[in-house]
């Protein structure tokens, strides 16, 4: 006996993100094409601007975020330079400069967390060798602050000390330039992308993914870290560089350098957040999302996945080297110990922490994590891996949301509450 139920047409069966929220079978307004029924999919994505599964597009921040963002930036401009500046020292709110050093430093890392998140959280990529990225740009900067130095270093020449302490007598080849330093930041943001970008373009157009990538990673940061070990190498083996004098000109010890550095690493972290939520929010990020959420059916619609790989990649890397290079005048120093795998690997328990896929979380979780660590090295030292290894054991288990997800469930739990109770008053029957 056959069925007398009518098969709908395309137009009312498919999925309404793919029209953008409609199910009448007509493109959204301002879209060029006819009914969805005379097309295949991919002409579908490719008119709409959306793919199968592809979410709509959220606004950059709410309106509450921006207020309190704009909030926290005005305090920070005002409260940093009038702490650290003005109030004497001795005084309960001065800043003093191990505070300053070690809130950039805090600040520094949360840079780097959330460009984590951006290929882990994002697009499903998690990396294990992010603290390869952090160090080239830490590298970049710290040349030219060895140069910076001067005839002011201990042996009072044109060459960094650790190259006359070596019996060098040229600068290597590429060191040149590195005296000036517009050459040195164009050095932190090209060479860790040209790294990333060879890396990735190879391992993405291989298709390799899933734990053999995290792996490939972490084998490369700690093959870097063996080669900048080695004193030919001309990057001071494992003294690496410090002992710095000035940057741009003025004191990096001064009052006031450390207030200009730590007010724009503040600025640059707010920076870099509001441009990745940009990105996330924009078409290549929905479709990043895509590959994160289902790579085989967002190329069964007509995506080639390998450019917003690359480019999301790229620019995780070049967003740690920033990183890395506002560390390093801060800190004082830059060896190649930051390039060891146990510093990438906690960069992925800050954004666990945190709660991935969500740029704020990694952000909290790098501030909450670090600053624990600063208190456990201070007093408990020989139980801070303990301690680290506990939270990368327990956190997938017991929050795999992180700590965004412990207080989005609490608030989602409050307003549920909060509508109940409306809705209960509401039916009472005045008496």
């Amino acid at each position: 006996m056959k069925s007398t139920e009518k098969v709908p047409p395309l137009s009312e069966t498919v999925d309404p993100l793919v029209t953008g929220g409609t199910r009448g079978g007509r493109l959204p307004d301002g879209a060029a094409g006819g009914p969805l029924d005379t097309l295949t999919p991919a002409d579908a994505a490719r008119r709409t601007g959306f793919a199968l599964g592809l979410p709509a597009r959220a606004p950059l921040l709410p309106r509450a975020a921006w207020l309190a963002l704009c909030a926290l930036s005005a305090a920070v401009a005002v409260g940093v330079p009038f702490c650290a500046l003005l109030v004497p020292e001795g005084h309960a709110l001065h800043l003093s400069a191990y505070g300053m050093t070690l809130a950039g430093k805090l600040l520094c890392y949360a840079l780097g967390a959330l460009a984590l998140d951006l290929v882990w959280g994002y697009c499903g990529i998690l990396s294990l060798g992010h603290g390869l990225f952090f160090a080239l740009g830490g590298y970049a900067m710290g040349m030219y602050l060895m140069r910076a130095i001067g005839h002011e270093g201990k042996y009072q020449s044109d060459l960094p000390d650790f190259m006359v302490f070596l019996d060098w007598h040229a600068l290597p080849w590429f060191w040149r330039g590195t005296e000036h330093i517009a050459y040195a930041l164009l050095l932190v943001v090209l060479v860790p992308a040209a790294v990333a970008w060879l890396f990735g373009f190879f391992a993405f157009r291989s298709r390799v993914k899933g734990v053999y990538l995290s792996i490939i990673t972490q084998a490369m940061t700690f093959a870097a870290m063996l080669l900048f070990y080695r004193n030919e190498t001309g990057f001071g083996g494992n003294n690496g560089f410090t002992d710095f004098k000035r940057i741009a000109g003025w004191p990096v010890t001064a009052a006031g350098t450390r207030t200009a550095l730590l007010l724009l690493t503040f600025a640059t972290l707010i920076a870099a957040f509001i441009l990745t939520r940009w990105i996330i929010t924009s078409k290549l990020g929905r479709v990043v999302t895509a590959i994160r959420d289902g790579e085989a059916r967002l190329m069964f619609v007509g995506y080639n996945p390998l450019p917003y790989k690359l480019f999301v990649w790229t620019f995780s890397a070049v967003l740690c080297g920033i990183a890395g290079a506002l560390y390093v005048p801060q800190v004082g120093i830059i060896n190649p110990g930051e390039m060891s795998p146990g510093n990438s690997i906690e960069m992925a328990i800050w954004v666990a922490i945190g709660g991935r896929g969500t740029l704020i979380g990694p952000i909290i979780g790098a501030l909450a994590v670090n600053g624990a660590k600063s208190v456990f090295t201070a007093y408990f030292a020989e139980y801070w891996l303990f301690f680290l290894g506990a939270i990368f054991v327990l956190v997938p288990l017991l929050l795999p949301r992180g700590i965004v997800g412990i207080v989005a469930d609490g608030l989602a739990w409050q307003r549920r509450r909060s509508q109940r109770g409306t809705a209960l008053r509401g039916t009472e029957r005045p008496q």
